[in-house]
């Protein structure tokens, strides 16, 4: 994944990294504006788009980080060369494991602002400011996107601000205001694997979200399914839609074969002793067959899997075993 972090001369620069070699991040949750208004890929390799109204956005991302202690982060805007469309595939199946290992994710809520404040209470905290906003945060786009489901729920630590950069309380202190406008369980908005949850409900949670390319109804999905599939825009939503639920189904043909039983200790220590044995070593001489044994090793793949041999006597199938 790419990068981005802030130069000595005070533009942004992207850096690349492979896997484990990944520094800690920050990561950037928002929604989108015009294209014209977003700075992209080649903007930030050329060194221009400071003019582009999402170039704040970029600065407050920076400027969060780095008052975490953090150095490099992530925009989905710049950080992903669009033109290469086997890159935006890779990035597209790779997004929730993005989320999910950054260190911090940022909400910038362009549509909630904290101005327009008028009272204090005799406290000293401004309730009429704290109203506008939380109002405001009811209502926000950003909780109808597509995209922003996952952002919601893969990353450890979630952030929510303003269009000014206030901080407004995270997914935690928020997770009663989440729920009631998203109806997902508090429960996975506190961290329980989406495993626990049906896929009817998760689908449920996205079903009124909307995204801007049709077929991303069904790519904004994948990492909440913990699934992959090859993008194919073009084929509308529908058909995105079925192939992705074909791949559900077949993950959890897979997920439903129960793995082998657990030896207890002292299962470990007095193995049981077996019913018989092939009585004679592995005979040098034996031609393999090759393309049964690559049969057998197919079956015995699945975990918990078994495979039986048959045939005359004399035919091999013990030596095979």
């Amino acid at each position: 994944m790419r990068l981005l972090r802030l130069d000595d001369d005070g533009n942004f620069s992207l850096v690349e990294y492979i896997g484990k070699s990944t520094p800690p991040y920050a990561i950037l949750s928002h929604t989108w504006g015009a294209d014209s208004e977003e700075v992209t890929f080649k903007d930030i390799t050329d060194g221009v788009g400071k003019n582009k109204a999402g170039y704040n956005k970029i600065r407050f991302c920076s400027a969060q980080a780095a008052s975490n202690s953090l150095q490099f982060f992530w925009v989905d805007t710049c950080c992903i060369d669009k033109s290469s469309s086997a890159e935006l595939s890779e990035a597209i199946n790779s997004m929730f494991s993005w989320y999910r290992n950054a260190t911090r994710c940022y909400v910038y809520l362009k549509d909630v602002s904290i101005s327009g404040s008028t009272g204090i209470d005799s406290t000293g905290n401004d309730l009429s400011s704290q109203r506008t906003w939380k109002l405001a945060f009811q209502h926000t786009r950003w909780f109808t996107r597509g995209w922003t489901f996952q952002e919601l729920i893969a990353p450890t630590s979630v952030e929510f601000f303003s269009v000014e950069g206030e901080r407004l309380g995270d997914r935690t202190s928020l997770v009663q205001e989440i729920h009631e406008i998203t109806g997902i369980s508090v429960k996975a908005l506190q961290g329980s694997p989406l495993s626990d949850f049906s896929i009817d409900e998760r689908m449920l949670w996205a079903a009124r979200r909307q995204t801007k390319r049709e077929e991303d109804a069904a790519y904004s999905l994948l990492g909440i399914f913990d699934i992959h599939m090859p993008l194919i825009y073009g084929e509308g939503r529908e058909k995105a839609l079925i192939r992705l639920r074909k791949e559900i189904k077949e993950a959890a043909k897979v997920e439903s074969v129960a793995p082998p039983p657990m030896l207890s200790s002292k299962d470990e220590e007095s193995p049981p002793s077996p019913s018989s044995n092939i009585p004679f070593p592995r005979d040098p001489d034996y031609v393999a067959r090759r393309s049964l044994l690559d049969q057998i090793h197919e079956k015995l793949s699945v975990p918990a899997s078994r495979a039986a041999l048959s045939g005359l006597g004399g035919v091999g199938y013990s030596l095979t075993a």
